[in-house]
């Protein structure tokens, strides 16, 4: 476990820096055209006994003729967008204030697609053991706090509620975020080893179930239902592949309306079935407690909100400073060509009986 420090920060936003240098220094590998044209496979990372909307756009054969290729999964926001900024990747998701960053470290890259939030189904809750003598942002002063990453979307909204808690900033520099992974963090709670657990999603549903537990606070509760992460290309990769880019985030666009209008269950079907067919040997149980990607706005469109709040967030703490980064340069919706939701419902392959989605997006 990392305890994240002001050293911590700092090498942080190196390693940032160090993305941005290496992007700008044309190190970026996106197998695109090179004379033969754009390319039609994306390289990325997933998450382990989850399905992501680009596999379930993929599934649902939205992403027409262009094919996704795993290279691995990821635990972490950061390192997904600093991958995708250095080419190792071709695209890369996480929390927009962790994007914002990597913007600030001049890295080339564009966010394209909103593709997780917070809303009333969906939401990222700050979990204390029934017992505990926790109930407010002071009572937090030297206490662990277990989250999947640093630097990112649960410290920063660990970071509002602390304020909100009347702590001042060295008070709040006493509360310890630490690394946990997800598929732990439930565990690392209930044996002690944490005071605070931040539980999203899947994970979070599958520990309510379990009972002993409750909520101090939610992301959902603090800011009301927002877009929080976007998928990010590198400009070179736009500029290279643009039919290709259009088809990815039109196809992901399709997919999260294809999950609006499709009965909860049939959703989760689709997605146990796209599970087991990979043949990863992971856990399928826990998908049933899926309910919602909650992205705020129609296909994922992005309004440049959901980016401005992490930017005056970020510039009040420091991490960057103010008038660094223009919010309309972060982000395009020109490859978002999503129609009208009537469109969106039934994939147009053929489902399988496990899956059965809805035709009719009733």
């Amino acid at each position: 476990m990392t305890t994240w420090n002001a050293s911590t920060r700092r090498q942080f936003l190196t390693l940032l820096g160090m993305s941005a240098a290496a992007v700008s220094c044309g190190t970026t590998a996106t197998g695109a055209s090179s004379g033969r044209g754009q390319t039609k496979t994306l390289r990325y990372q997933g998450w382990a006994g989850q399905v992501t909307l680009p596999e379930l756009a993929a599934d649902l054969g939205y992403l027409e003729d262009v094919k996704l290729k795993w290279i691995g999964n990821t635990t972490s926001g950061p390192q997904d967008i600093q991958s995708a900024a250095t080419g190792q990747i071709d695209f890369g998701g996480a929390f927009n204030g962790a994007v914002v960053k990597l913007a600030a470290n001049k890295a080339p890259i564009k966010a394209v697609i909103s593709y997780y939030g917070a809303d009333k189904d969906a939401y990222n809750g700050y979990y204390v053991l029934d017992d505990s003598p926790i109930r407010s942002a002071r009572d937090l002063i030297g206490k662990k706090v277990g989250m999947n990453t640093l630097g990112a979307h649960a410290e920063a909204l660990l970071d509002i509620y602390l304020e909100r808690g009347g702590l001042s900033r060295e008070q709040a520099g006493k509360v310890e975020p630490l690394v946990v992974p997800p598929v732990n963090t439930e565990q690392s709670l209930r044996q002690h080893q944490i005071e605070v657990a931040v539980l999203g999603g899947i994970l979070r549903d599958k520990a309510l179930a379990k009972g002993g537990i409750r909520e101090l606070f939610s992301d959902y509760g603090l800011l009301g239902a927002f877009s929080a992460g976007t998928y990010v290309m590198t400009d070179r990769f736009l500029q290279q592949n643009p039919d290709t880019a259009r088809i990815f985030v039109t196809g992901v666009g399709r997919a999260i309306e294809w999950s609006r209008a499709t009965p909860r269950k049939e959703v989760v079907a689709r997605m146990t079935d796209i599970v087991k067919k990979r043949g990863r040997n992971e856990d399928v149980a826990p998908l049933q407690y899926w309910k919602s990607w909650g992205v705020a706005e129609t296909a994922g469109r992005i309004t440049g909100k959901e980016l401005q709040l992490w930017v005056d967030w970020l510039a009040k703490r420091g991490d960057i400073r103010k008038g660094q980064v223009t919010v309309s340069e972060l982000y395009t919706n020109k490859f978002n060509t999503t129609g009208s939701k009537a469109r969106e419902a039934g994939g147009s392959r053929t489902p399988s009986p496990s899956s059965s989605p809805s035709k009719g997006g009733s």
